[in-house]
């Protein structure tokens, strides 16, 4: 399916800035930005590590979160989350469902416990405007733990990042 221009967000700006690392927590905090079509979804300092995996498997297969799943279930973590690192806690969660091959729809999710999640917002984003940022962001990571003795929860983190960042 494809979509006309007219349909698809303006403006998709997703940056991270200000990278930190919780030694005792053993996770890696950043000033993350989301703005679309001048909606500020995110600006503040958030946990980037737990969901990174997933927004990048988003790049490529449709994700839906689910705030309180295992940490070895990667795929579903929210992308970013409170910066105690437990997605339970305060979660940004994100459902990404792909609109052929140029354009997919990013829905802003309240996730309950306890039956569905309230959808927030819905936005359709450029493929092409939305790969390079989520790259930026697991490129701006690999190369912030390089050096660090971080052993993250999840251990497959890193390893995870750099598959799908090579997909």
């Amino acid at each position: 399916m494809r979509l006309e221009a007219e349909e698809w967000i303006t403006v998709f700006l997703l940056t991270c800035q200000g990278w930190s690392w919780d030694r005792d927590l053993q996770i890696i905090h950043a000033d993350v930005r989301l703005e679309i079509d001048g909606d500020k979804l995110i600006d503040e300092p958030l946990c980037v590590d737990v969901g990174l995996p997933a927004m990048l498997l988003s790049l490529s297969e449709n994700v839906e979160p689910n705030r309180w799943a295992a940490a070895d279930q990667w795929q579903l973590m929210p992308f970013f989350c409170c910066g105690c690192g437990d997605p339970e806690c305060r979660g940004y969660s994100f459902r990404v469902r792909h609109l052929g091959e140029s354009c997919l729809e990013l829905t802003e999710l309240e996730e309950r416990e306890q039956g569905e999640a309230r959808e927030l917002g819905a936005y359709k984003v450029p493929l092409a405007e939305y790969r390079p940022q989520v790259e930026a962001v697991a490129r701006q990571y690999l190369q912030f733990i390089e050096g660090l003795d971080y052993r993250p929860y999840f251990a497959d983190t890193v390893k995870v990042v750099r598959e799908l960042l090579e997909r």
